[in-house]
């Protein structure tokens, strides 16, 4: 092994350990604990040495979200792979509800990525990107998706109902998904995702989240002593719309 290399070794083991470290502090203690100084106290070195690894605190926790979405993509995924490949129902139900329970169990992860308010951290976008698709996470929605939408027509006058003024919107979304799901080995075209499916994507997507960052807050209006039957219930009728049968 050569000086460059192991040199190369020894600082993506430190990166390692410091995301490592920083996540340790978001899980036990929340965002506001995920600070350079309080990662280099654990780590036992300076908090001016973490600048040769991360420019801000920021780049940390944008790496940091990276990481998140990687390893729920992954655990998606393995879902995924229990289930047989034309079974684009059940899939879809997976991935759902697998998000649900995902973030239930990462109240703290399901905040950094999918709560934050700073343009430094998108949703689990590339690059830090707010509302781009093509991550690791959004790519499991998206092969899915696209894989429902190449395998079953959609309903005649799906999404008929899209305001004028949120064309321009859609299409430009519509444009992202394309080319996301194509490179996934999808075949679809504007045709088979028209604006309409664009916006019912949209709204499910709303819909979902919404659920979900309302149960993971304790931010229901109402008691609800288990809410998973009314999630189930929403994830039924979605796919509903679409022509699917409910899922057990």
């Amino acid at each position: 092994m050569t000086e460059a290399t192991r040199r190369e070794r020894l600082r993506a083991e430190t990166e390692r350990d410091i995301r490592r470290q920083a996540r340790a502090l978001l899980v036990a203690r929340g965002r506001d604990a995920v600070t350079l100084r309080a990662i280099a106290r654990e780590l036992g070195i300076t908090a001016p040495a973490l600048y040769r690894y991360y420019d801000s605190r920021e780049d940390l926790l944008r790496r940091l979200a990276d990481d998140i979405c990687t390893d729920l993509a992954a655990e998606l995924n393995a879902d995924l792979r229990q289930i047989g490949e034309d079974d684009i129902s059940a899939q879809v139900y997976s991935v759902c509800r697998g998000f649900r329970r995902w973030a239930l169990a990462h109240p703290q992860e399901f905040a950094l990525v999918f709560a934050s308010t700073e343009d430094t951290l998108g949703s689990c976008g590339p690059d830090g990107e707010r509302g781009h698709v093509g991550d690791q996470f959004g790519r499991v929605f998206l092969e899915v998706a696209g894989r429902l939408i190449a395998s079953h027509p959609l309903p005649t006058g799906i999404g008929a109902d899209v305001p004028e003024n949120l064309h321009a919107d859609l299409a430009e979304f519509q444009q992202i998904l394309l080319a996301t799901v194509n490179d996934r080995g999808v075949a679809v075209d504007e045709q088979g995702l028209p604006l309409g499916a664009v916006y019912h994507m949209t709204q499910s997507w709303v819909r979902i989240y919404g659920h979900v960052a309302l149960e993971v807050f304790g931010r229901f209006p109402f008691a609800v002593s288990n809410p998973e039957p009314m999630y189930d219930s929403m994830l039924a009728q979605i796919l509903g719309e679409l022509g699917f049968p409910p899922q057990p």
